[in-house]
Order: structure tokens, then C-alpha cells, then sequence
């Protein structure tokens, strides 16, 4: 395959992870009785451009089903981060009840909301059935497609924006250069677009493979981005790094022709990514076996739980939950069950493993001796909210980027 940023040929392996189904299609009672379809999981890295992605082995449509069940709301600390943003983004474009905020991949609402909640118009723009039915009914209007030039032209030819948000979903399509030119289309000649997503220098430092899934086509630096931006008409402005997913950025993109200046924090990023060696080769080596290490390690602590006669359950049935599961072969003999707050996902089982997915109910009853925090960027919020497991001697359990029980 060619790149999906600069259409150069692909040779260089970054990491295999053998095969797993999409990590979000979780199943019902009937989906246990058929098969699943299980896709490579495997990560190239270009050597032009140094975009890291997957094989092309998987449309959006397999995977981006009508039963989707992955809801943002469920998360406090990300409702609360998406409320930050929009407080800092109308402030930052002064943005009013003339103003127009289009964000891709709304999900159910859980950004829009705070947006319309000061009056702004606003339009969420999500494929998925399941959850655009919840942004509507918060209010939010959706356009229920997939996003590209030819619908980013559609909407602009209508009405221009002054704010897209692209905020964790520019790793979730295939044809990232596409989506971009869609951007530019639909924004307003002086707009900015955010454009969040996991920063590939933190996935190899902190050795975040499990972030690995079928879902993201795409592992961006800012390198990377910026090549792959400035094909569809768009440059970066600004530049941010956050916390959120084990380490983001967020760029602030504009037109190519518009009058944003370039922050100081754009040329400083650019210089952390060639001081670490980004655009070198040397830089994706080795990333194999710090995936395995990861693997070995979290299997061997549930062997010896389990011949020690503990019980293990989890909690958070997150896609990246699912990355580690599936590479390290893990089934419910193991790990008794994952405990989730979404009723979306609670008397399901995971793709793959076919563990039973429980209310949070469920782990009380069961007293575990350990639980695994799948989702361990958002261990501060769970360990507070599950902090009653002490009162029986439970531990937490996380996996990446070392084990750790705590």
C-alpha cells in the first residue's frame, strides 16, 4: 500500500500486533453464536513523510457500525475537558450568536452541548446511528455521514465556519488528506480548526500500543500532519500539548491564505520531534518488543492470580482494553468480567476475548481481589470512584506501560 499522507510506498514495519476484531464491536447474546471477523493488526511507518498507519485492511463502514457503542458522555474528566475547550475556543475567536461551531465526529453531543449552551450555532457532524440519535436528542443538529471534501464543500457552500472541531477523530479516517480538504473547505476565510489527537512521540516513549486498534488508520506527529495538512490547503498555526489519551496535541489549523501568524510554539514542537529523532529511522526501531514486554508481563501476573486462586476483573471496557486483551490472548478465565459505566455496552461481551461486560454493581457483589484499569489514562478518575475495593484489600491493576499493582 501507499501512504495515506504522501502516497509514497510503504516498506518499514513499526509494529505487528497479530489480528483482533474492530474494538468496538461488541456483541449481543445472537453475535455469540456466529464468528467474528478479525483483521490484521499490523503498523507501517512511512519514510517521507514518517506518518505511522495501519494496513489498509478495513473500510470505515465495517467498522463505524449503525450499533456503535462507544458514547463520550460516560467520562466525567473528558466531559470536563471538552467544557475547558470550548470556554478557551469562544474566547480565543470571540465567538457569538453570529458565529457557526461545526464539529466532526460529535459523537452523542457531549461537546456541542456546552456550545449551544451559551447560544452559539452549532452542527455536529457523526456517522454513527446510535449516537447521533443522542446528540439530537440534546438538541444538537447532525448531518448522520461521513465526512470528506465533497460534504465539507456541500456544508461551506451554505455557510462558512468559523470554528470546525476535528478533536479525536483525524486518526479515524482512511483518507486523512481528504478529510483535511474538507476543512478547508468549510472554514470561514479568518477560522481556525482543532484538531486534536494522540502524539506519536508519547505512544513509543510511553510504550502505548494498546492504543493500537482498527479504528485508528492513523498515528500522527506534528511532522506528519503538518506535511499531510498542507496538501489539502490548510497550515498549522498554533500547537498545544496535552495530557489527555497519555499525551495529545492539539493543532490550531487555518487556510493556507489566511492572516494567522505562526505561535513560537509551532517551531519549538518541530525542534523536540527532530532533537528525538522523529525523522529518523531509528526512532520507530524497537517499538516490537516494547509491546511484547508489555504483553509477557500482564499475562504472567494473571497466570500466577490465577494459580494463586485471586479473582481478576476489569474495568473500562475501552477499545484500547481491547487492543491488550486480544495480543495477549486473554479470555475470562483470566479476568472474570470488565465492569463499565455505559449502559451501551453493560450486558454485552468484548470483541474478541468474549468476556462479559457489568454494571459497576456487579464488582461489589464479586469482591475481586484485583481490578485491571484498562483505560489507564483515566486511572485518576477510576480509582476515586472505585475506591471501596480497598475496603476489602482489592488492588488495582494497570498494564502499560509496565505493570503495576497499586
Amino acid at each position: 500500500m501507499n501512504c495515506r499522507g504522501c502516497g509514497a510506498g510503504l516498506t518499514r514495519s513499526f509494529v505487528d500486533l497479530g489480528a483482533a476484531p474492530p474494538s468496538n464491536a461488541f456483541l449481543d447474546t445472537a453475535a455469540l453464536a456466529r464468528p467474528e471477523a478479525w483483521y490484521p493488526l499490523a503498523l507501517l511507518v512511512c519514510d517521507k513523510c514518517r506518518l505511522v498507519q495501519t494496513l489498509d485492511v478495513a473500510s470505515s463502514e465495517q467498522i463505524f457500525s449503525s450499533d456503535y457503542v462507544y458514547f463520550s458522555s460516560y467520562s466525567r474528566s473528558w466531559l470536563a475537558h471538552a467544557e475547558r475547550f470550548v470556554a478557551q475556543a469562544v474566547e480565543r475567536l470571540r465567538l457569538g450568536p453570529d458565529s457557526l461551531v461545526v464539529e466532526l465526529a460529535a459523537n452523542d453531543g457531549y461537546l456541542l452541548q456546552y456550545v449551544a449552551a451559551r447560544g452559539i450555532p452549532c452542527i455536529g457532524v457523526e456517522p454513527t446511528a446510535s449516537t447521533a440519535r443522542a446528540a439530537r436528542e440534546r438538541g444538537i443538529a447532525v448531518v448522520e455521514q461521513f465526512f470528506g471534501r465533497a460534504l465539507g464543500e456541500e456544508m461551506g457552500n451554505a455557510r462558512t465556519a468559523d470554528l470546525v472541531v476535528a478533536n479525536n477523530v483525524f486518526a479515524h479516517v482512511p483518507d486523512p488528506v481528504d478529510f483535511a480538504a474538507g476543512i478547508a473547505a468549510l472554514l470561514a476565510p479568518g477560522g481556525l480548526a482543532s484538531i486534536e489527537f494522540p502524539h506519536v512521540l508519547e505512544l513509543v516513549r510511553g510504550g502505548q500500543f494498546d492504543t493500537i486498534y482498527q479504528e485508528h488508520f492513523s498515528y500522527f506527529s506534528l511532522h506528519s500532519a503538518e506535511a499531510l495538512l498542507r496538501r489539502a490547503g490548510l497550515r498549522v498555526c498554533d500547537v498545544e500539548q496535552l495530557a489527555t489519551h497519555g499525551g495529545s496535541l492539539r493543532l490550531w489549523a487555518c487556510r493556507a491564505d489566511s492572516v494567522h501568524a505562526e505561535a513560537p510554539a509551532v517551531a519549538a514542537l518541530r525542534a523536540v520531534e527532530r532533537d528525538a529523532g522523529m525523522l529518523e529511522d531509528r526512532f520507530y526501531a524497537g517499538f516490537q518488543a516494547v509491546a511484547e514486554k508489555v504483553k509477557d508481563e500482564f499475562l504472567s501476573f494473571l497466570l500466577a492470580s490465577k494459580r494463586e486462586g485471586a479473582t481478576v476483573a476489569g474495568y473500562g471496557a475501552a477499545a484500547k482494553g481491547n487492543t491488550l486483551l486480544n495480543f495477549a490472548g486473554v479470555r475470562a478465565d483470566l479476568l472474570r468480567c470488565v465492569a463499565d459505566a455505559s449502559p451501551h455496552k453493560q450486558g454485552r461481551w468484548l470483541p474478541g476475548s468474549r468476556i462479559p461486560v457489568v454494571a459497576e454493581a456487579h464488582l461489589r457483589a464479586l469482591r475481586p481481589d484485583y481490578v485491571v484499569v484498562l483505560p489507564w489514562n483515566l486511572f485518576a478518575e477510576i480509582s476515586v470512584q472505585l475506591g471501596y475495593i480497598r475496603d476489602w484489600g482489592g488492588c488495582f491493576v494497570t498494564a502499560v506501560p509496565r505493570l503495576e499493582v497499586r
